[in-house]
């Protein structure tokens, strides 16, 4: 079983975003756009390869902001993101019972290198014992959706394309995993992610 983090295991940064968006009276979507089209070569890409460090993305997303004819503070926004990175207790729950039942269980998340200097502040926390495989973004230098992150979890784990199930909040990350053969479960709320695992495992999360 392979886990995304933000969005899944904690609070959606998805979500942080969007409430900070209608806080400044921002269109709908407008980070996500963003995000999209500044590419590999964007501040918020390279924050998830751990190319920059928070001070400089910043900067450097401040200015992607004001050149695509908007106002955001980075810094505020990733401060958002950190208010809504609480665990879900469910989740936690499940991903322990997988365990306890023999299945080998797998964190795959893009996140950054936190103020601190290290990932943890990024969401991932002191999550990482929950899991047998922790693959993060800012450490590996590859970001969802390259396929090759995708494949170096599946490696990790010791398990092929199809013994596998990946939990995703972004629809464009699960499209690779898919390709790959992989199970995938696009996760909107924590109870219909449940239950969409509990019928691919065969029993009840």
């Amino acid at each position: 079983m392979i886990f995304d983090v933000g969005g899944v295991v904690i609070g959606s940064p998805l979500h942080a975003i969007a409430a900070y968006e209608r806080e400044l009276g921002i269109p709908a979507g407008f980070v996500n756009r963003l995000v999209v089209t500044t590419g590999p070569g964007g501040a918020w890409s390279r924050l998830e390869r751990g190319e920059l460090g928070l001070e400089p993305f910043y900067a450097a997303f401040d200015a992607e902001c004001a050149a695509a004819g908007r106002s955001l503070s980075g810094r505020a926004m990733m401060a958002r993101i950190g208010e809504h990175a609480r665990p879900r207790p469910r989740m936690l729950a499940a991903i322990r019972m997988i365990r306890a039942r023999g299945l080998r269980a797998a964190a795959l998340t893009n996140n950054w290198v936190g103020e601190s200097g290290d990932t943890r502040s990024s969401g991932l926390g002191d999550l990482g014992p929950l899991f047998d495989v922790v693959v993060e973004s800012a450490v590996e230098g590859l970001r969802k959706p390259d396929p090759r992150i995708y494949a170096l979890v599946l490696e990790r784990l010791g398990v092929s394309a199809p013994e596998s199930v990946f939990l995703d909040d972004i629809g464009r990350n699960l499209k690779p995993a898919r390709e790959l053969g992989m199970t995938t479960i696009k996760v909107d709320d924590e109870e219909q992610a449940l239950g969409d695992l509990s019928r691919v495992l065969g029993f009840a999360l």
